[in-house]
């Protein structure tokens, strides 16, 4: 058999492909690779298993003719254009080209394919949020009685974060507020990241700020796609300060929406709605002022009240306490000769008990003392001397001293011996 040449072989592919069934065919797939040139749209067609592998894989084109339009279709439907990382569902039709190869030509799409599968994302973040308990947590942080000082989170420059600031700032009530940016890509493939690295700046000093605002203006509603992702909204959720989102459309709601403190449509009104917290603190000083005041008038006039009728009153009063310790007086001065000759009678009769009581006491105590003495003295007697001597005893001395044994008295030693009826001097030998 002769071998073919590249070409023929390619001419039979390509004349398989006159086949009806995968001229015209709505396939469904994710879109990979995509870029646009010249108008036309280059795309790659693939699907994954459930492991996130891919399993198949086709080139396809839009061609500039019919991009537009699609685009625009899409646009109306999804709000985005189409992009990377999308299911859709389009119609193919099968075009091979002996030098360029197989290409799928795209001549229609599905945008309410897309839109389920990008409310499906959606709905599972929502959930996922609220299985996890954090959904509502910003949404419950409390808000101080005005917050003025703000950490922005917006793009340099942007036209949403110039007319926030002109509306905070130019205010008609003359409050003052603090701003501080922490820029971040407000769109596109790093919006997400940049915003959260926004959020971790300023928790390293959130004691500084009151509130954070995340806003953006300008732009078409695609760009808003981003922001429907988890990390995001789970950082919006948990952050400690409030939150107060303005980046979307009237008709747009976003994960940081449903998840912030506060959601409002605009830049501007992100900052009318600050403005208006700090009127209503005014407005709340200026009513406790009002209070304040009526009190004080009505304490005011509650007191010349009663200083006029303690004016009246004090007169009588004191008219009355005189007459009365006038009577009191008069009273005293009557009993007091009365009370006087009583205690006197009484004293008097005490003093003659006292009187009687010492001479008991006295002839009683000396009794006692002269009976001690006597006792005192037959104790003398029994014990003195003179009535040992009268027993037969003696008393001898020498030099002074009483003698009560030899020893110690030597020849020619001079003593004296006490009898009971004399004394006797004798001289040792």
């Amino acid at each position: 058999m002769e071998p073919l040449s590249l070409l023929e072989y390619n001419s039979r592919i390509k004349n398989l492909l006159y086949d009806p069934s995968v001229q015209s065919c709505w396939v469904v797939a994710e879109t990979s690779d995509l870029r646009v040139s010249r108008g036309h749209c280059y795309i790659e067609l693939i699907q994954k298993n459930d492991a996130g592998a891919t399993v198949a894989k086709l080139g396809a084109v839009i061609w500039a003719s019919t991009f537009a339009k699609l685009n625009a279709k899409f646009i109306a439907a999804t709000g985005k254009s189409i992009g990377n990382a999308m299911k859709v569902m389009v119609k193919v039709g099968a075009n091979f080209h002996e030098q360029y190869g197989l290409k799928a030509l795209i001549n229609d799409i599905d945008p309410s394919y897309t839109l389920g599968d990008m409310e499906r994302i959606r709905r599972e973040i929502i959930d996922r949020l609220t299985k996890e308990g954090i959904i509502d947590m910003n949404k419950q942080l409390s808000w101080g009685l005005a917050p003025r000082r703000i950490a922005v989170i917006s793009a340099q420059g942007a036209a949403g974060y110039g007319d926030f600031l002109k509306q905070l700032h130019n205010n008609n009530y003359g409050l003052k507020f603090y701003t501080c940016l922490f820029e971040a890509v407000m769109q596109g493939e790093n919006c997400v990241p940049s915003v959260i690295a926004a959020l971790d700046r300023i928790v390293e000093v959130e004691h500084l700020f009151d509130c954070v605002v995340i806003i953006r203006g300008g732009g078409s509603t695609s760009d808003l796609n981003s922001f429907d992702n988890y990390e995001l909204g789970a950082s919006i959720a948990q952050f400690p300060l409030p939150i107060i989102t303005g980046i979307g459309h009237d008709r747009d709601v976003t994960i940081p929406d449903m998840v912030s403190n506060q959601h409002v449509k605009t830049p501007t009104a992100a900052a009318a709605f600050l403005v208006q917290c700090g009127v209503a603190q005014l407005e709340r000083l200026k009513s406790l002022t009002e209070a304040i005041a009526t009190i004080s008038r009505e304490a005011v006039a509650q007191s010349r009240e009663q200083l006029a009728y303690y004016g009246n009153f004090i007169p009588m009063a004191a008219q009355k306490l005189v007459e009365t310790s006038r009577l009191r007086l008069k009273g005293y001065a009557q009993s007091i000769p009365l009370v006087l000759k009583s205690r006197l009678g009484n004293e008097r009769v005490g003093l003659q008990h006292k009187q009687e009581a010492i001479k008991t006491a006295v002839g009683t105590t000396m009794e006692r003392q002269r009976l001690l003495l006597a006792a005192l003295c037959d104790k003398v007697n029994l014990l003195s001397p003179q009535n040992t001597l009268n027993r037969g005893y003696s008393l001898t001395m020498c030099d002074g001293h009483v003698v009560t044994s030899v020893e110690g008295l030597n020849s020619g030693a001079r003593i004296e011996t006490t009898l009971k009826d004399g004394k006797v001097r004798s001289v040792i030998e």
